[in-house]
């Protein structure tokens, strides 16, 4: 039997997810999107739970895509193909969601991060778009991404593949607090408690009003950008990308 490479843990009013695959950096492999999602839709659907916290064991919150299960792959066999679902269900959901993270997340770990309603990080923590130094774009990420964090820091972030760290990512608004690492549990907690005292439903219809009118035309701006992100990890450059990745070494187009 395979272990369990996510778990769900109901407490106190607070559902904990955790991402538990620490061998391959809390990839986004098959089995984990899989996992997730469940855990995502048990969460929502518990009265119990009044907060979600999306968290992580290891070193790194999610590294992004499992690149092993990209190589080789056509686009209808991305494993892109459905983690839109995923992102959808995080920035849909009635209950508040917070993304606790104790180190870095890359390319679609990100985008987890950008979906949920708050996100907290150890100062030390770092993020990354890496896709283009592979070959591939960010492109369903750039859903979330897009409402919450400063137009030119994206250009900027998109298009280097350049790292950055927790202070910066609060200033561009894609996380709200940058904290010592030691402080990260108790600044999870009082946002936790705060979001208790409001009420289930008026913090679901908050959550509406704050999404707006573009929450509406989501889905579709997932699925078109599904198409591209799966086009490209199956394209010529993505998979020289792939494999570079793999074998650790630079890219055919790297000079």
């Amino acid at each position: 039997m395979t272990d369990e490479l996510v778990h769900l843990e109901i407490d106190a009013g607070i559902a904990t997810i955790t991402l538990d695959s620490p061998a391959n950096r809390n990839a986004l492999s098959t089995q984990l999107r899989r996992e997730l999602r469940a855990h995502l839709g048990s969460a929502i659907e518990s009265d119990l739970a009044r907060v979600i916290v999306l968290t992580h064991t290891g070193t790194v919150f999610c590294a992004g895509m499992d690149l092993k299960e990209s190589r080789g792959a056509s686009a209808s066999e991305q494993g892109v193909t459905d983690f839109p679902d995923m992102l959808q269900r995080i920035w849909d959901s009635p209950t508040p969601v917070i993304a606790k993270l104790a180190g870095p997340a890359r390319a679609g770990g990100v985008g987890l991060v950008a979906a949920c309603d708050l996100a907290v990080a150890a100062e030390p923590v770092t993020f990354a778009f890496s896709e283009v130094r592979i070959g591939v774009v960010p492109a369903v990420i750039s859903v979330p991404l897009i409402p919450r964090v400063q137009a030119a820091a994206l250009y900027q972030l998109f298009l280097t593949g350049e790292s950055f760290d927790a202070r910066r990512a609060a200033e561009i608004g894609l996380i709200t607090s940058a904290v010592p690492a030691d402080a990260v549990d108790a600044e999870v907690q009082r946002f936790a408690d705060m979001l208790r005292l409001g009420a289930p439903g008026a913090l679901a219809a908050t959550k509406e009003l704050l999404r707006g009118p573009a929450s509406a035309t989501m889905a579709d701006d997932l699925a078109t950008m599904t198409t591209l992100s799966a086009a490209r990890f199956a394209s010529e450059e993505g998979q020289e990308g792939i494999r570079a990745f793999l074998e650790k070494r630079k890219p055919s187009w790297a000079v």
